[in-house]
């Protein structure tokens, strides 16, 4: 058996691709480790590029778009370490980061899933490496703008810590917890799938942790978040978790936060036409920051 897998899902984003494998391969030199890449019927030339240059990388090469959740499942299925690590394409993983998580892993017997301190391009630890279980509460406080209990943001950046959501940018699982609650829910196409199995290793008697091991996340690289496919993907997301999870509360209580998540999905979608409208009616000046 192996020490670990990791699990890279692909779409279309190659130029990352092929660096944040480099990264994964100086990362576990020393380690009994295997690199699986489920590409989700990329239009560019990921397959052909791996089959010819990454020999050591073993491929599967879906004929559709599975979603992300269903082609880490696939993956994980086909392998039998003793962690699996889900990584997204956009990120370069440090030396020592991988073999780091792994030693607090194997020390602390009751931690089923662990994440890293995630930073951006500019060096800066990204919110997201913390996140907190959005409770009822907790969506509510941060749709009306109050964050800080939702990316924990009183807890420390240079030590570890229990968190709540470990994020699938960077998500390494012990097996055991795995076998115990199962695999990533595949009603979730994209976003929302970390934040229920976070939720269920919790509930499963599983501890999740923050780690202070770094790597860069090209954050969103991997989507195109101006589109009103994921406009449409993230919020169905969040509507399928609070359903699952808090359904059973009442009409009265569960109606604001539904109203809520409906209204934020609106504003996102007027907000991008409303951007490439101004594209449209001015198109030598960019709407997204960069002029």
């Amino acid at each position: 058996m192996k020490k670990i897998t990791i699990v890279i899902v692909s779409y279309n984003v190659l130029d990352y691709l092929v660096p944040c494998i480099d990264s994964v391969r100086k990362a576990t030199e020393r380690l009994d480790a295997e690199v699986v890449v489920v590409d989700n019927c990329s239009k560019d030339s990921t397959v052909s590029y791996l089959k010819e240059h990454c020999p050591d990388v073993r491929l599967i090469a879906n004929q559709e778009n599975m979603g992300f959740s269903r082609a880490n499942n696939q993956a994980i299925r086909q392998s039998e370490s003793e962690y699996v690590l889900l990584l997204n394409p956009d990120t370069i993983v440090y030396e020592n980061t991988i073999s780091s998580c792994i030693d607090f892993l194997d020390a602390h017997p009751q931690a089923g899933g662990a994440g890293v301190r995630m930073l951006t391009h500019l060096g800066n630890p990204a919110p997201e490496s913390r996140r907190a279980i959005p409770t009822p509460w907790v969506a509510m406080l941060k749709m009306l703008g109050f964050s800080r209990r939702y990316y924990m943001s009183d807890l420390p950046w240079d030590e570890p810590c229990q968190i709540e959501v470990v994020s699938g940018a960077y998500c390494m699982l012990r097996r055991k917890a795995l076998d115990q609650i199962g695999l990533l829910d595949e009603d979730f196409f994209m976003y929302g799938e970390d934040i229920d199995l976070s939720y269920r290793m919790i509930h499963g008697g599983w501890q999740n942790w923050y780690l202070p091991y770094d790597i860069i996340h090209y954050k969103g690289k991997s989507t195109q978040k101006s589109s009103f496919r994921y406009v449409h993907v993230f919020y169905q997301a969040m509507l399928i978790f609070f359903r699952k999870h808090y359904g059973h509360l009442s009409f009265l209580f569960s109606l604001p936060i539904q109203a809520a998540i409906y209204f934020r999905a609106l504003l996102a979608l007027l907000q991008m036409m409303g951007r490439q409208l101004r594209r449209f009616v001015n198109p030598h000046k960019d709407y997204y920051g960069k002029g």
